[in-house]
């Protein structure tokens, strides 16, 4: 808002910036789901947004009014310029933070400090042209405030080029200090030594002069320790500055003792603006509480936002209302019935506002369950945001009174204001209780019922009043750490910070959830009291089928059904080891004509991801059955051995011949041998044969024969893929024990992974090898036992594919003889095989993959690793 003078355009536009920041804010906390930084952006709506410019014009004002000074109409503009400026660098800001776009913010930064600097000196320029007079030393705090901004400014500035935790923490604490105790707190402090006791209505303590007088440098030196403290890496430094701080605060507050006893609280101006005083001394104690117990500057960061919550909320929202609710009338002229007519407006509802608010911004911060703090905030916001239609309505009436007044009529009569009773006290005190019953029905856990990951029977475990605060990374389609620990009966509040460069993620736990969170940003997800274990995950689509799952495992909790029936933790991740990784090159061919090879059935745990075991049935152990490699016209005499602990058998896809005695089952300890010769070209299927035949195809037991055609030209590299699923009994399960087949989803093909030789991504972290320039032979074989695959090289174009036995194209040249002709998938049925070859262009990392894009987000995923 801004100082009185004739009405025009540009100054109703004027006093209209604070009002417009301050509704700015309430659609954003109504849509802040979908608004990336919101919280940030809501809090600097309120303190940058609307107290900052009500600071600059108010303080003018103020200042003006002490000092006896007018401005002439060339003032006013030039203070039309500051206002107007001081809003495009404040607009500035708001989109570059959430957008990311840091030049902006900078350049918005950098005008907003210009603007303030600017007022700064017009300021100092009144000073040394006024007359002598009292109360001089308001100007003076509104000087030392006006040089804070420009430094918090820039520190505000630097932090959006991205810095280390450890630094970005020291700028911030520097940031807030400048910013909330300098630049606003100071100019709060010069601004009641005379407003208190006007807005009371009652004569001003005759020491309040002096006492402002001496607080002044004591507050001033206690912000220059709060932001030297920090930059110098020294947080008891910063402390003392809190402490130094907090006694010039208490030494100048003995002013407002004495207007306060003699007339009390009667309207709801002065009562909001010393809820906001208690709420800034919360505060301000907060932060020194944070300064005195955190290990690090990035701690003391991390607790930063909600004081700056209690900042925007408790101190500067309701400063705002209460001073804008005595200061918009009286400016109005027109003698007391204009003023008492606008104030009548402004003082409907105080009690029941008074005690939403600051009652419902005490539960808010109180361990309650996330659906508590929402139906509570959405009751506070709805206190606060009255303010606005209120104090529309009172200017309209301070408007229709004066109106009369001018025109010599009597202004229409208002009733007698009661602003707090009893009535209202109550309706406040309902209204929260019924906000916090909405809450616990949506979340038991307010009233220590079992929530999250509770069984359905009662669990029997109680609240134990302590929380688990657990500061969680999304990145890389992961949650790190990807298990967390918690006490039963703990409130569990999870810090999430999205550390990709590109991506949104978010996390979702049973009915709480953050927000979508852009790169870099970061939310409180508070669960609630956990009495089982649950998984939480990321809600983005296809992010928790991708692996972003989070398990919450509770000590001494019961077991929750809900806890593992999340989809498998799935996609590469470069954190993840293997024990073995399977040799993909294709063996050379040797001088034999007659190939022997006992092949030996077990049944052995192996791992089938990172981290994800399975008990696999193997020809010789391995997670896929060994290549066989020769000619045409070689024979392969072929021992099966069954050591395991059912029946199997084995059918060779490149012999033909009749089943009946070499394809037959064995029991558990007998063997047979079988002999077959190749009489064709290709890259053939083996596998147990016995029945279930998906099943045992699927638990591991198939591999593949290369037999080379005729004229098969050489290559640089040459590489063996046989693709196939993983269907898992528990996907979720990821503690190391190994989980048998499930023949379930065999039947409905649902796998949970689907690999190249047996294990999902063991090529993204141990990539296959290539020089630009190198002719690259792929091998590939469909192993199903029920999915087909499109096998493709990303940024590769093949320029031969040969399968099933002929060439689709071969160095370019296609069935019909286009020349320049080339390939992007070699498509596969089950049991179906074939070659692509390729040459790379320059160095990098070309993904290998099924085009069937879902089963490569299951793991039919790997890299090639190209060196120039």
């Amino acid at each position: 808002m801004t100082a009185p003078s004739a009405p025009s355009a540009r100054r109703r536009l004027r006093d209209h910036v604070a009002l417009g920041w301050l509704v700015a804010a309430l659609v954003i906390s109504l849509v802040h789901r979908w608004v990336p930084a919101s919280t940030w952006l809501m809090v600097h709506l309120v303190l940058l947004g609307a107290l900052t410019h009500s600071a600059l014009v108010w303080s003018e004002h103020f200042a003006h009014t002490l000092l006896r000074t007018v401005p002439d109409e060339a003032g006013r503009r030039r203070q039309g310029l500051r206002v107007g400026a001081l809003a495009l660098g404040a607009l500035a800001v708001f989109v570059g933070v959430p957008g990311e776009w840091w030049p902006l913010t900078v350049a918005g930064a950098t005008v907003v400090a210009v603007a303030v600097g600017w007022h700064g000196a017009h300021l100092l320029s009144t000073l040394r042209r006024a007359l002598p007079s009292r109360f001089r030393v308001v100007t003076h705090s509104y000087l030392a405030a006006a040089c804070f901004l420009p430094v918090g400014a820039a520190f505000g500035a630097t932090m959006a080029f991205g810095l280390p935790e450890e630094w970005h923490g020291r700028l911030l604490i520097a940031h807030l200090a400048a910013n909330l105790l300098g630049w606003i707190g100071l100019t709060v402090t010069g601004t009641l030594v005379t407003f208190w006791p006007t807005m009371l209505r009652t004569r001003m303590d005759d020491r309040a002069e002096t006492l402002a007088r001496r607080a002044l440098p004591v507050q001033v030196a206690g912000i220059v320790l709060v932001v030297a403290g920090p930059l110098a890496g020294m947080r008891p430094v910063g402390l003392l500055g809190v402490i130094v701080y907090a006694l010039g605060l208490a030494w100048w507050g003995r002013a407002l003792a004495r207007p306060l006893r003699a007339k009390g609280l009667r309207e709801f101006a002065p009562a909001s603006v010393l809820a906001s005083l208690v709420w800034a001394v919360v505060g301000l104690g907060w932060i020194g509480w944070l300064l005195a117990v955190a290990p690090s500057f990035a701690a003391v960061a991390d607790g930063l936002p909600t004081v700056a919550a209690v900042f925007a909320v408790g101190f500067a929202a309701q400063l705002l209302a209460g001073a804008l609710s005595y200061l918009v009338p009286s400016v109005m002229g027109g003698g007391p019935a204009v003023v008492r007519a606008g104030q009548a407006w402004l003082n409907r509802w105080a009690g029941w506002r008074l005690a939403v608010v600051n009652g419902g911004l005490l539960l808010w911060l109180l361990p309650t369950t996330s659906w508590v703090r929402v139906t509570v905030s959405s009751l506070v916001l709805v206190a606060l945001a009255a303010f606005v239609p209120l104090l529309v309505g009172g200017a309209q009436a301070s408007a229709r009174a004066r109106r009369a007044v001018l025109a010599g009529e009597e202004p229409p009569e208002t009733p007698p204001s009661r602003p707090f009773t009893g009535g209202q006290w109550v309706a406040a005190a309902a209204a929260l209780a019924l906000a916090v019953s909405a809450g616990v029905g949506v979340d038991p856990a307010a009233a220590g019922l079992p929530t999250v990951g509770a069984a359905p029977a009662a669990s029997g475990i109680a609240p134990t009043g302590h929380t688990t605060r657990v500061e969680v990374t999304a990145q890389g389609m992961r949650f790190t750490p990807a298990s967390i620990t918690v006490p039963a009966g703990d409130r569990l509040v999870i810090v999430v910070t999205n550390a990709d460069d590109t991506m949104a993620h978010d996390l979702v736990v049973g009915a709480a959830r953050t927000p979508r969170l852009a790169p870099g940003e970061t939310a409180e997800l508070d669960a609630g009291v956990v009495t089982g274990s649950v998984q939480g995950y990321c809600s983005v689509a296809g992010h928790r089928q991708m692996g972003m799952v989070l398990d919450i495992v509770v000590a001494g909790g019961v077991s929750s059904p809900a806890a593992h029936d999340g989809p498998a933790v799935i996609g590469p991740n470069p954190a993840d080891t293997l024990g073995t990784v399977v040799n993909p090159v294709l063996t050379p061919l040797t001088d034999e004509t007659v190939h022997r090879l006992t092949l030996t059935v077990t049944e052995v745990p192996l791992e089938v991801a990172p981290g994800l075991w399975q008990t696999r049935w193997t020809f010789n152990g391995g997670s896929v059955g060994p290549t066989l490699h020769g000619r045409v016209g070689d024979v392969f005499e072929i021992t099966l051995v069954n050591d395991g602990t059912m029946g199997h058998s084995i059918d060779f896809h490149a012999g033909a011949l009749a089943p009946d005695r070499p394809m037959r089952t064995i029991a558990a300890g007998e063997s047979l041998t079988y002999r077959f010769t190749a009489g064709r070209a290709g890259i053939w299927m083996y596998h147990c044969s016995t029945a279930p035949m998906s099943t045992h195809i699927a638990a591991g037991m198939h591999g593949a024969v290369v037999i080379e055609p005729d004229g098969l030209g050489a290559v640089d590299r040459s590489y063996v893929l046989v693709q196939s699923e993983v269907y898992l009994a528990n996907a979720a399960l990821t503690s190391g024990d190994a989980q048998e087949v499930d023949a379930a989803k065999i039947a409905a093909g649902t796998p949970d992974r689907v690999v190249f030789n047996g294990v999902a991504n063991q090529y993204d972290l141990q990539p296959f090898a290539a020089r630009v320039g190198e002719r690259v032979r792929f091998w590939v074989l469909d192993a199903g036992p029920s999915r087909a695959s499109s096998f493709h090289v990303v940024g590769g174009q093949f320029d031969t594919v040969w399968t099933e036995g002929t060439y689709t194209l071969r160095d370019g040249v296609g069935a019909f003889g286009a020349t320049d002709g080339g390939a992007q998938v070699l498509p596969l049925q089950p049991a179906q095989g074939g070659f692509v070859e390729l040459t790379f262009p320059e160095a990098g990392h070309y993904p290998v993959v099924s085009h069937v894009m879902v089963d490569a987000e299951r793991g039919a995923h790997g890299v090639v690793a190209v060196e120039g």
